[in-house]
């Protein structure tokens, strides 16, 4: 995909809603289809709600406006675009999009048009009559249609959502969603088509509907043939000048102003100006991440630019991606940047090409955007303690602790991810919402308390004191992904939460305290009103300070937890 210039940054939410406006067009007409698995009737007496929603000036301005710009937006956009070499789904996507409109002008003709005209009615027993009976080829073609455009649809609804933290979660729900619908409408249109089949044996019914439903007479059909004719002819005339003012505008590139862009392993592409580095990378095959397709969602095509060439400013849509990233001036994303004179560029996230990297496309590997609770905990005083051990009875030691906590953490519903020295991390939420993530969080360090305390009774009169451990827990937005190369791939999080998680561990040395918690997470689980000392954190890269509480003992906070939600998640 390529990218806006701030002046058009309107074209793709434009694009997005038309889209989901003929989304749920469709959605209401397989709905409306899936009916006739009651009955005929019930498709007719589904048809008033349908046509009530649908056929009125607001709705019809809607619907046919939506058609319009959506392809016509789309026909913009290939012809803007600098190379045709891009992923499967996304050529699917476009081809599928693009198909829409010719294969629908006979639909369109003969049933809104003939309506509008002549006063056709296109009640589902005309409709259906001529499809599955009269007409069986068209049919066909209809049903190609709708495959077409359903497809089509549900292709741009999972690109668009796949980056929400809660859409992994209801992913399931959605595909079965995306399969079922269609599969319901077709089924419920031939168990019409078999009660209509039956109808038209009877003698007089095919006359008498073709009556009560003001058939067009042989020259209104030669008219709307025509119309037919014209409109479908008008879309491939569109397609194709498309098409043909690509190449035209390809064969005179070479006399156009030029840009060079330069990659590390010596490399070098020529492109006409106004092409994105993206772009520039896909017309010579050079490898180039870009998870969302190039459209400014994600930032995993982003690049370094070497030197100080002078860069057009990023678009709004970009800077929001490289703030939220963290990024230094001269990294740019390569999917929005449309350099005017030569540059060299390095792309800051490699595309796997090992075999050890088969699932590159899957979400996790990607990672995924998501709020969870984050967990920190430390020993403390196991520098000391392990002074005076052998290097084999620290790891004996050791690997009791991990099991102890590790349990703990396991049995409260979190992921233990990270062993580092005496320190452990722990994810909660992956797979259920913010609030479960707090309380398992909160659920998991009271059991991790209780399990160091009766590890450390196991080793008696060994320890000079007590073991006891320090947690700290933070709740927010985070990037969740496998991490890691070839075997050695752990699921992990990213993010501002991972290291106010990791700064709260620490307070627990400063406060003398078991855990210390942020307020997000106390109000996430519940327990917004406990009576805790409370303290005001300055942390890095946020304006307001961060609420937290200091608990001196986590089983006391985590016994606070209502008791449904303990029996909810138990």
């Amino acid at each position: 995909m390529t990218a806006e210039r701030p002046g058009r940054a309107w074209i793709r939410p434009l694009r997005l809603w038309c889209g989901l406006i003929l989304f749920a067009y469709l959605l209401t007409h397989f709905s409306n289809h899936a009916l006739g698995l009651i009955s005929l009737r019930a498709m007719e007496v589904g048809r008033v709600w349908f046509l009530a929603l649908w056929r009125n000036p607001v709705g019809e301005t809607l619907l046919f406006g939506a058609l319009l710009v959506h392809w016509l937006l789309a026909l913009w956009l290939l012809y803007r675009r600098r190379t045709l070499r891009m992923p499967v789904w996304e050529a699917m996507q476009i081809i599928f999009g693009l198909a829409v409109p010719p294969l629908l002008v006979s639909h369109i003709v003969g049933t809104r048009l003939a309506n509008a005209m002549y006063g056709t009615e296109d009640l589902y027993t005309r409709i259906v009559l001529f499809l599955w009976v009269l007409d069986p080829w068209n049919f066909y073609r209809q049903t190609a249609l709708f495959v077409v455009a359903w497809s089509h649809g549900c292709m741009g609804l999972h690109f668009w959502l796949r980056f929400r933290g809660w859409y992994p979660r209801f992913f399931p729900l959605i595909l079965s969603a995306f399969v079922l619908v269609p599969v319901l409408g077709y089924l419920g249109f031939a168990e019409a088509g078999r009660e209509v089949s039956t109808l038209a044996r009877e003698p007089g019914f095919v006359q008498r509907l073709m009556v009560e439903t003001r058939t067009p007479s042989p020259a209104q059909r030669a008219t709307l043939q025509r119309v037919r004719d014209g409109l479908g002819y008008s879309t491939w005339a569109l397609l194709l000048l498309t098409l043909l003012a690509r190449g035209v505008r390809g064969y005179l590139s070479p006399r156009r102003a030029m840009v060079r862009v330069s990659y590390p392993d010596g490399r070098s592409v020529a492109v006409p100006v106004g092409s994105t580095v993206l772009e520039a990378s896909r017309s010579s095959g050079i490898p180039h991440a870009s998870v969302c397709g190039g459209r400014g969602r994600c930032s995993t095509c982003r690049i370094r630019v070497s030197g100080d060439p002078a860069l057009p400013p990023p678009s709004p849509q970009e800077l929001r991606v490289l703030q939220r990233v963290g990024a230094p001036p001269n990294v740019r994303l390569a999917c929005q940047l449309r350099p005017s004179r030569d540059l060299a560029v390095t792309p800051l996230i490699a595309v796997a090409a090992s075999p050890g990297a088969t699932h590159a496309s899957s979400a996790a590997h990607h990672g995924q955007e998501r709020e969870i609770a984050v967990l920190f905990a430390d020993l403390r005083g196991f520098t000391r303690l392990a002074e005076h051990k052998l290097p084999y009875d620290v790891v004996f030691f050791l690997n009791r602790y991990f099991e102890a906590v590790g349990g703990a953490i396991a049995e409260a519903g979190g992921i233990a991810n990270q062993y580092t020295g005496d320190g452990v991390m722990a994810l909660f939420g992956v797979e259920s919402g913010a609030e479960t993530a707090c309380r398992q969080a909160l659920r998991a360090a009271a059991g991790m308390v209780d399990r160091v305390q009766g590890f450390s009774g196991s080793f008696g009169a060994e320890l000079e004191s007590p073991l006891r451990i320090g947690v700290g827990i933070h709740t927010g937005t985070v990037v969740v992904g496998e991490m890691g190369y070839g075997e050695t791939r752990y699921l992990t999080a990213v993010g501002d939460t991972v290291h106010v998680a990791s700064r709260l561990e620490a307070l627990t040395k400063e406060y003398q305290c078991e855990l210390v918690v942020s307020e997000q997470v106390l109000a996430r689980a519940g327990l917004a009103g406990a009576d805790y000392p409370r303290h005001e954190l300055t942390v890095r890269n946020r304006e307001a300070p961060l609420r937290i509480a200091v608990v001196a003992e986590a089983r006391g906070l985590a016994a606070q937890i209502p008791a449904d939600h303990a029996r909810a998640e138990g």
